[in-house]
């Protein structure tokens, strides 16, 4: 068993609590982390599985140190041997926060190199390690003398999914446009409307949740080189993931946006995905926009306004919006933005507000559910649903 942690956007931990959860396993939250028990399975089903995480890494130790000795002591008396290999590779890269042990050069330098006299000592090398194996990554992070030591399992960011052959000049994360689409509770059964599109990332990883396809399908992780993942592992969960998977659930997912070359990469990275059927994409003002359901979910990320020149612009289609939901009481509408007067334009206060972050950018997301929806409350958590007698979060 190893002590795992899902580090998580600022704002969405109780959302990646969540997905760890569905996967089975109990967590505790901390700023910026989820930790988790697990084997190897579990490295590798979170890693296949989890969209709103930004990485899966192994935390080694946990301790609090002053000095430098203190550091390197402490280091060495880990097991790194029960995870690195003796020919692994493991860079260390570090940051240190309100900490006497400040240097983030010198505690990289320290942990690299009490890492490397217990690997000698453990698989029994003479002379250099030679380090031309499985990649692990390793991260000495030091908040307030607490030293926290991990291996990152996962290699490149899990928002990294392997569609997006192309985006805008401001690309939203795959992890964050997934996070927006859990928070709004939608699951495939109404329509689902993202008429702020831009490369469509929104508007696939909503597919994607809907036919519960596997997020890390179709990408490869770091650890799938390591001793410690049976070779044969990876490719059983992919294979079990495929079988999950609703590839013929019929889905009503609708993607515009002014700009006809954003359609255009939009329509390519669904094609990637294989959603280049299913999700319809519309090169469309959204005071066009029209709801013909009786219910489904609006989730966007609109132009913020805060270039000169396109306030009255943002102003008016923010309008447009509460105009939108005011006629069609049944429809939830999600906006993700910075715009500090987005309830007064709209005419409503959200029935729910969280801050994120898009990038370094502060945002608000702004939830209005929809009256009488039906939907039935699934469980605990952050993607609460609502029947007729209420609703709460």
């Amino acid at each position: 068993m190893y002590q795992l942690l899902a580090t998580s956007p600022m704002g969405l931990e109780a959302v990646v609590a969540k997905e760890v959860n569905e996967l089975g396993y109990e967590t505790k939250t901390e700023n910026g982390r989820v930790l988790f028990e697990g084997d190897a399975r579990a490295i590798v089903r979170s890693n296949l599985w989890l969209r709103t995480a930004d990485r899966v890494k192994i935390v080694v130790g946990r301790f609090y140190a002053t000095t430098f000795d203190q550091l390197f002591e402490q280091t060495k008396a880990l097991p790194w041997e029960d995870i690195i290999g003796p020919q692994g590779s493991f860079p260390v890269s570090g940051k240190s926060l309100k900490s006497k042990l400040f240097s983030v050069p010198d505690c990289q330098a320290i942990v690299k190199k009490a890492i490397v006299e217990r690997l000698k000592k453990a698989h029994d090398i003479k002379g250099w390690i030679d380090e031309s194996g499985a990649l692990y990554k390793v991260e000495v992070s030091i908040l307030k003398d607490e030293v926290l030591l991990t291996i990152d399992t996962s290699g490149a960011g899990l928002h990294k999914r392997g569609y997006r052959l192309a985006q805008g000049a401001a690309p939203m994360k795959e992890t964050l446009a997934a996070a927006l689409v859990r928070l709004s509770n939608w699951n495939g059964d109404t329509p689902f409307i993202d008429p702020f599109c831009g490369s469509g990332t929104i508007a696939i990883e909503a597919a994607m949740i809907a036919q519960n396809i596997a997020p890390g399908f179709n990408r490869e992780f770091a650890s799938e080189e390591w001793d410690i993942i049976p070779e044969e592992m990876y490719e059983e969960e992919r294979i079990k993931a495929d079988n999950e998977a609703l590839y013929d659930k019929e889905i009503d997912i609708t993607a515009s946006d002014i700009d006809p070359e954003m359609i255009k990469i939009a329509q390519n990275n669904a094609t990637e995905v294989g959603f280049g059927d299913l999700i319809k994409f519309k090169q469309m003002n959204v005071h066009d926009l029209t709801l013909h359901a009786e219910k489904g979910a609006i989730v966007g990320n609109p132009p913020y306004g805060e270039r000169i020149g396109e306030r009255d612009e943002v102003e008016a289609m923010y309008k447009y919006l509460g105009e939108l939901i005011k006629e069609n009481p049944k429809w939830s509408l999600y906006i993700m933005t910075s715009y500090k007067e987005f309830e007064v334009l709209v005419g409503k206060k959200a029935t729910k507000r969280r801050k994120l972050f898009n990038g370094y950018l502060e945002c608000t997301y702004y939830q209005y559910w929809g009256e009488n929806n039906g939907i039935q409350r699934t469980g605990p958590g952050p993607f609460v649903t609502w029947g007729q007698s209420g609703r709460s979060d």
